[in-house]
């Protein structure tokens, strides 16, 4: 794909809008950027991008911005139904993702890994199995780093969290392996139905051919139900044992691959957690379609300490444990975090709610949670829902929410963050949301 001479609008200039101008610019595109914010708010980005030959469209929308441009790059955060996009697709200009940029310029083999929940640790986990194997890998995308910045590096393989966002403009966008984990409700205050939100998630498998592989969940029913219509070819993990796949074993996970078969050991794996049991398993299956040796998976089952902002032990103090959880920012990702705990649950929730129904938390509700403390826009409309199942207040935010946690937690309890809502009323991300929690909980 030869950028010289191209003329490029970039949409929205968050990181991976910043990163993908800087990219075309570089390889020699004309690069245009629209943003809805103006210059004072952008002033860190376009510092960053200080030097290059770009020009910037702020603080609104014109169509004849696109006027002559050879195709569209939109930042996740852009919805399909932006204007620009729309006019875009109206004019027959090319829209591609980030991803599909970056594909097109990656010369390694790519693991992309989706799913409503568990994608950052299956992520992280797999490329912590390839860097242990000794291969360059390069990790990121909706985790961390940028698929786009990757291209220039010399790598053996690339691992990529994907979200449902990234995958709306792909074509040619065909990893080697492909992993979905799960499908819940979220993100509905962007897709029109729950079917969107789970048609944007399948697209990870549309361009792959039968010499590639497709990783599926067997126990989530909306996922396996892909097994019949793919390329690919289909690898399993899942609890049941089975002649070929990954299935968990009492304190193990096994690994059959054809005639072999290995067993991992779950006695020194630091990661607690049903969830997290789903993730080894995907993470091996991943790692051993690859061709990963045995003991580099092995050794990183037993280091690997897990994420930050995911079921994080914060600290004990008076017989009571906290944990952050604030990367729980949907309902499916709260139901498996409450079962992973057996004692009392002072559970503190709410946020910017993201349009799905609080119903799938009801069981573990009244089962787990003592007393469950809401905070935030959403506090309302979860209160509506589940606050006739257990104790329950509301409170303005997360410092009067952690005061009322600590106020009526007993010895033994857990006081778990895990708001069930994105962050953005009173954060800018959850990551904020939970080192500020942290914060509140070492202050106590």
């Amino acid at each position: 794909m030869d950028l010289t001479g191209k003329k490029v609008l970039v949409i929205g200039l968050a990181r991976t809008g910043r990163e993908c101008a800087r990219f075309l610019a570089r390889r020699g595109a004309s690069v245009s950027i629209s943003d809805l914010r103006g210059a004072a708010e952008l002033k860190a980005e376009m510092d960053a991008l200080v030097g290059l030959p770009i020009r910037y469209h702020l603080g609104g929308e014109q169509m004849d911005w696109l006027d002559g441009v050879d195709s569209v790059i939109p930042s996740p955060g852009v919805p399909m139904e932006n204007s620009l996009l729309k006019e875009a697709v109206a004019r027959h200009i090319p829209v591609l993702s980030e991803i599909e940029l970056a594909y097109r310029f990656f010369h390694a083999p790519l693991i992309a890994i989706t799913g409503t929940n568990g994608k950052s640790t299956t992520t992280t986990l797999t490329g912590a199995m390839l860097k242990a194997d000794g291969r360059r890998t390069f990790l990121g995308g909706n985790l961390g780093a940028p698929f786009i910045g990757a291209v220039s590096g010399d790598w053996d393989w690339g691992v990529v969290e994907i979200s449902s966002f990234q995958l709306e403009w792909i074509e040619r966008f065909k990893p080697r392996i492909a992993l979905h984990l799960n499908v819940t409700e979220d993100h509905l205050d962007r897709y029109p139905s729950f079917a969107d939100y789970c048609a944007a998630k399948e697209r990870i498998f549309a361009a792959q051919e039968k010499n590639d592989f497709a990783i599926l969940n067997r126990d989530d029913p909306l996922v396996w139900r892909l097994s019949q219509r793919l390329e690919a070819q289909v690898v399993s993990f899942g609890f049941a044992e089975v002649a070929a796949g990954v299935f968990a074993s009492g304190d193990e996970i096994v690994w059959r691959g054809g005639a072999d078969e290995e067993r991992f050991s779950l006695g020194k794996v630091k990661i607690q957690g049903v969830h997290n049991v789903e993730n080894l398993m995907a993470a091996i299956a991943a790692a051993k379609c690859a061709g990963v040796s045995r003991r580099a998976v092995e050794n990183t089952l037993e280091e690997f300490p897990g994420l930050e902002h995911r079921l994080e032990f914060v600290r004990e103090k008076d017989g009571v444990r906290y944990y952050n959880d604030s990367k729980g920012t949907n309902v499916g990702a709260v139901v498996k975090s409450l079962a992973s705990f057996s004692a009392p649950v002072i559970l503190l929730a709410g946020g910017v709610d993201k349009g799905g129904d609080y119903a799938p938390l009801a069981d573990g509700v009244k089962q787990k949670v003592r007393r469950l403390v809401l905070f935030g826009a959403a506090k309302e409309v979860i209160a509506t829902a589940l606050g006739q199942l257990t104790e329950t207040v509301i409170v303005d935010d997360i410092h009067a929410a952690v005061r009322d946690a600590a106020a009526h937690a007993r010895p033994g309890d857990i006081v778990l963050l895990s708001p069930a809502c994105s962050s953005f009323d009173q954060f800018n991300n959850y990551a904020e949301r939970g080192r500020v929690f942290k914060q509140l909980v070492h202050a106590l």
